[in-house]
């Protein structure tokens, strides 16, 4: 009997309990700095270096923190489903939990391109390395955080919307569901697609054809109910 496709879009929610900072603020300050100053290509061209130091400290914490209970869940599901994990987050803490494929659609924190490609990862993994002004490329151009900002095309979309019209089964989680194009992955799965919610606060979802279960909790508790409701209803 082949497993049932399990579809898992993570959002900042689930890395907030290994302390990794949301840090987007109820004011739209991102660690004190306007969001279109640190991620949007109007504010890397306009100060490149304050952006270089921005994605830094970022990945300078990154190092410091671990998975949690519900990135390790995640990856123990994939002996009872065949797990594809899509997450907003541009942190490491699925790959390092061990869940086998990971389709980031925000692009990566310890990825590198050089501006001259909108290729992304062209420039290698870099780990928690600083990038500097004068990084540059074989062609002469500035290294930059291989990060997705507003106003840049997602890449991932299409093939993460692949992935979720072959979806059996859909869970979110951590994610308020107000950023798109990520917040519409849902509406590809099939109809009537059993739908799994894990956040403190539910967003509201009105318009999806299909069953919704929630876990208004947070992910370590929330992913722990869900595993054994999954394991015992679809396995």
């Amino acid at each position: 009997m082949s497993k049932k496709r399990l579809i898992v879009l993570t959002g900042a929610g689930i890395s907030a309990e290994s302390g990794i900072q949301t840090f987007r603020g109820s004011d739209g300050l991102w660690e004190g700095h306007d969001i279109m100053e640190v991620a949007s290509p109007e504010g890397w061209a306009a100060n490149p270096e304050l952006v270089l130091n921005f994605y830094n400290l970022r990945r300078k914490q990154l190092e410091t923190v671990e998975p949690n209970a519900a990135h390790y869940g995640l990856k123990e599901l994939e002996e009872y489903f065949d797990v594809t994990v899509i997450t907003q987050n541009v942190d490491n803490l699925h790959e390092r939990a061990g869940s086998s494929r990971i389709a980031h659609l925000h692009g990566e924190l310890t990825k590198v391109r050089c501006t001259c490609t909108t290729q992304h990862g062209a420039g290698g993994d870099i780990a928690y390395q600083n990038v500097k002004m004068g990084h540059i490329c074989e062609k002469g151009s500035q290294m930059r955080p291989d990060i997705v900002w507003f106003g840049e095309d997602v890449p991932m979309m299409r093939q993460a919307s692949l992935v979720c019209e072959l979806a059996d089964l859909m869970v979110i989680i951590g994610t308020s569901l107000e950023v798109y194009p990520a917040a519409a992955l849902m509406y590809f799965v099939p109809p009537y697609t059993p739908l799994f919610l894990v956040d403190p606060n539910i967003p509201p979802i009105s318009d999806y054809k299909g069953p919704i279960k929630t876990y208004a909790e947070k992910a370590t508790t929330g992913v722990a109910k869900l595993k054994k409701d999954l394991i015992k209803e679809y396995t």
